[in-house]
């Protein structure tokens, strides 16, 4: 079987590495100290030196790598229990182990994972005790205390840039679900929650300052028919076709937002009427020319309506409803066509 890989295995492994590594300098300190058997030296290897790599290839042969790497952490707590017995309750690294393995569980990310290990830690502890014989002698020695400072410094700096790494994941994923609630997946343009939000924005500025501030409303002319005659799929082209028109004739300040379906919103800040009609005569004239790829033969155009924000414009609906206005002005003369002001005058 081949060794699989999962993330809370990757991660554990060089903390497991370090943690044990270092915390055996402390535990074979004391057990030099107290003279200690060839077999306690052996049982204190295996576990700070070998079982480290021995969990990493369990791990990795398990069907379940992620279970596999819990029940590790689970042992490596009993295996750090078992451990201060042997020490003869040293108080300082049996302290600074026991801390240190339930920090690792707590940082691993796996819900409530600390308190499961404590039954185990007692049990390990109970057999170690019984099997070494209940020897206390908790007083730390020079030798001991400085024995625990590389594992107290470096196994707490590995954790935090560990920790550090994973806040930045988790905030780098956070930025990209924000992308993906502002951004219509399928135009590319913004999706109306965040559109919404600017526009309440310009509203306010506006309200501020008085700049002049536009609004374009777009839709696609005798949209259901083209879905009806060529399909919803060759409707969605039509709309990505008309998002680019958009997209390639506004500014980085302004704020270009698919409203629904196919109809889209601009929202042109320091620009007045007659800018933003010059916009509009853009957008309209190059839908017009565009053309979806194999589909020469497919022809579509857009009406857009036009209205500069004003005082009378308490609410952002207040401001849309003067752009829908002069939206189906623009329908009503023929479509293909520009319609702007409060009573919907027609430009084009």
């Amino acid at each position: 079987m081949g060794t699989a890989k999962h993330p809370l295995r990757q991660r554990i492994y060089p903390l497991r590495v370090l943690g044990m590594g270092l915390g055996g300098i402390a535990v074979a300190t004391v057990l030099w100290e107290h003279g200690a058997s060839a077999a306690e030296w052996a049982f204190a290897a295996s576990v700070t030196l070998a079982w480290p790599h021995l969990a990493f290839v369990l791990a990795g042969r398990s069907a379940d790598p992620y279970r596999a790497e819990v029940r590790n952490l689970l042992v490596d707590s009993a295996l750090v229990a078992s451990l201060v017995p042997l020490m003869h309750f040293d108080l300082l690294p049996s302290l600074l182990l026991c801390l240190l393995t339930m920090q690792d569980k707590v940082i691993c990310g796996v819900r409530g994972l600390w308190a499961r290990s404590l039954p185990g830690m007692a049990i390990a502890g109970l057999a170690s005790a019984a099997a070494t014989g209940l020897r206390f002698d908790p007083h730390s020695s020079m030798a001991v205390i400085l024995a625990c400072l590389p594992v107290m410094v470096l196994h707490s700096l590995s954790v935090s840039l560990a920790s550090y790494r994973l806040i930045r994941k988790v905030s780098h994923q956070n930025q990209q679900l924000e992308e993906l609630r502002r951004i219509d997946a399928l135009t590319g343009l913004y999706g109306r929650g965040h559109w919404q939000e600017q526009a309440e924005a310009a509203l306010g500025r506006f309200h501020a300052d008085k700049a002049p501030t536009s609004l374009l409303m777009l839709d696609t002319d005798h949209f259901k028919d083209i879905n009806d005659h060529w399909g919803h799929s060759v409707g969605d082209e039509v709309i990505r076709a008309v998002a680019r028109v958009v997209r390639a004739n506004v500014r980085a300040t302004d704020c270009a937002g698919r409203y629904g379906g196919d109809e889209f919103a601009v929202i042109m800040p320091g620009q007045d009427c007659t800018a933003a009609r010059v916009v509009a005569e853009r957008i309209r004239t190059q839908v017009q020319e565009a053309r979806l790829q194999g589909m020469p033969e497919l022809r579509f155009t857009c009406s857009i309506g036009v209205a500069s924000m004003e005082t009378a414009h308490l609410r952002v609906r207040d401001w849309v409803d003067a752009a829908d206005a002069a939206l189906y002005q623009a329908k009503r003369h023929g479509r293909n066509a520009i319609a702007h002001g409060p009573h919907g005058t027609h430009t084009s």
